[in-house]
């Protein structure tokens, strides 16, 4: 049976117990991320908190870190396993490439090591140029 779902980018409703647990302890990508640094990048970012509507509980997240007008970058996407397999992570990603505020954005950026399939569906590639991108990493 098909949920009635609901994606909210309104801060005071995310479960920040839930989406800390699951990154620091679920996701590969966040282990270890401390709530304080839960609490600060949701403060910094749009976020996307999925929901669904019968049980009124937060079953998914992401954020975007942007300037709204260069990049935007795409991070903790996440959908818990219950609810995964049934297209829900597609809806949060269509809904945050169709955000108002994001239309103008010269290009999106991410990671990932196992939802390539996903991404693709929505036109992202491998970066072409590899060579003119720099990164510097402050924490191992």
């Amino acid at each position: 049976m098909e949920q009635a779902l609901e994606i909210s980018t309104d801060k005071d409703r995310i479960n920040l117990e839930f989406v800390h647990r699951y990154l620091s302890y679920t996701s590969y990508w966040a282990k270890g991320r401390s709530l304080e640094d839960v609490k600060q990048s949701i403060a910094n970012s749009l976020c996307f908190s999925l929901f669904c509507k019968a049980s009124n509980s937060q079953i998914g997240f992401a954020r975007v870190a942007t300037d709204y007008v260069v990049f935007a970058w795409i991070m903790d996407v996440f959908v818990t396993d219950e609810f995964k397999g049934k297209g829900y992570g597609k809806m949060l990603v269509n809904q945050i490439l169709n955000h108002p505020d994001l239309q103008n954005v010269n290009g999106f950026g991410l990671r990932t090591s196992d939802a390539h399939g996903l991404y693709r569906q929505f036109g992202f590639t491998k970066i072409p140029d590899p060579e003119t991108w720099m990164f510097k990493k402050n924490k191992p």
